[in-house]
């Protein structure tokens, strides 16, 4: 099975938390490649098994050009993402190739009484555009705006991974 872990992030740490779903995705003999949302191939041109993406929270949903903006001048002018978001990949499409499974993800702060979720956001966007979702959508947690992740969170992210290859690949096996 291959998989594409696409992710967005501003500081650091949606991208762990990609990296280490893509290290639970492999524990089975799944092959996942994982990379930043501005180096990835057009939704429309993948050839993957399943699609995993992953975007931080912001103005409780999908980033903005502003919201990133923002990010970046309280990180001292340097996120990851600094150019196309999440948001943008997604409606720049037109469709997702026949079958393509997905799952997404977000990081959020975990605070109380915070609505919205990137996540709900991604699997909105890619049900519309024909794409079968698998598994729940996933929260992992950051302590304020910048992080870190919360203790947990990247064993959180593994076994996330791992259940999704196994969901998966049962699926194409059966």
């Amino acid at each position: 099975m291959d998989a594409l872990v696409v992710y967005e992030s501003m500081f650091g740490n949606t991208k762990a938390v990609a990296e280490a779903v893509a290290e639970g995705l492999t524990a089975g003999a799944t092959r996942a490649q994982v990379c930043e949302v501005g180096e990835a191939p057009a939704l429309e041109d993948l050839h993957v098994d399943l699609l995993v993406v992953g975007a931080p929270t912001q103005a409780f949903g999908l980033s903005r050009p502003q919201t990133r903006a923002d990010a970046a001048a309280r990180g001292g002018g340097s996120v990851i993402s600094a150019g196309k978001g999440v948001r943008e990949w997604l409606g720049a499409a037109d469709h997702a190739p026949g079958g393509l499974r997905v799952a997404a993800f977000d990081t959020h702060v975990k605070t109380p009484m915070i609505p919205g979720w990137a996540s709900h956001s991604e699997e909105k966007r890619l049900r519309r555009l024909g794409a079968k979702v698998v598994g729940k959508s996933r929260s992992f947690y950051v302590q304020g705006y910048t992080g870190p992740l919360l203790d947990g969170e990247l064993d959180r992210a593994r076994r996330w991974g791992e259940e999704l290859a196994a969901t998966v690949g049962g699926a194409l096996v059966g």
